[in-house]
């Protein structure tokens, strides 16, 4: 088992968001989670990686207790994030952006990046260019490109469709689907439209209220039940 989680539980100051969740994900398993907005989806991306602190339960990755582990150790046993509205630095180059996604490697840099690349045709024209200066789909490219430049064995995406044009949607689901074909990384996708996702995902769980409410195999998941708890 890669990641397991067990009652986790934090918030927001006084304000709790998530009640107790419980999860894992299998070394190269590609889990959905889906549920609205204000659900705690993000919030539990964020507790994983540590900007959230844990306000009960454990989380344990590669084998390591990482409940109280900061961010950047949280990367370096290879976790990887690539967070709600991309986050990539508008000011710096994309190829300057890709070599801070390498930035705990201690070599191999221009080799990690053209490995990267191969995956990313569309930035391969864009490496001059400012990450502000691009589009809001191939600066979500970019951000996944960054991450994966840290080399990760499980990748937490957060809404990755979020504000894409549909053209652009299924650049990254291209992305994403050969990601997950390698069965060398594991993925845990947060998403809001439902379709996206379960042609992409084995497994989902749902979110309400800061719990799981809903978990299982594509294949024996109720679409019509699931998508009830997605309607406003």
């Amino acid at each position: 088992m890669m990641l397991d989680v067990q009652g986790l539980r934090t918030g927001y100051g006084r304000i709790p968001i998530l009640n107790g969740v419980s999860f894992s994900v299998n070394e190269g398993e590609f889990i959905g989670i889906l549920g609205h907005n204000g659900m705690g989806k993000t919030t539990l991306l964020k507790a994983l990686m540590g900007f959230l602190p844990a306000t009960g339960g454990r989380v344990h990755f590669a084998g390591a207790d990482i409940t109280a582990a900061e961010p950047y150790q949280r990367a370096r046993l290879g976790l990887g994030y690539v967070p709600q509205g991309r986050e990539i630095f508008p000011a710096l180059t994309v190829l300057d952006n890709l070599r801070m996604g390498c930035s705990k490697q201690a070599g191999g840099e221009q080799e990690t990046i053209d490995e990267v690349l191969e995956e990313f045709p569309q930035l391969k024209r864009l490496l001059d260019r400012v990450g502000g200066a691009l589009s809001g789909g191939e600066q979500q490219l970019l951000a996944i490109a960054r991450c994966l430049c840290g080399k990760p064995r499980l990748v937490l995406l957060d809404e990755p469709t979020e504000g894409i044009q549909p053209s652009v949607i299924k650049d990254i689901e291209r992305v994403i689907r050969a990601l997950a074909e390698r069965g060398n990384m594991a993925i845990l996708l947060v998403e809001q439209y439902f379709d996206f996702a379960r042609d992409l995902a084995a497994a989902y769980f749902v979110m309400q209220r800061g719990e799981v409410v809903v978990c299982g195999r594509r294949e024996d998941m109720d679409e019509a039940a699931v998508r009830t708890y997605l309607t406003v």
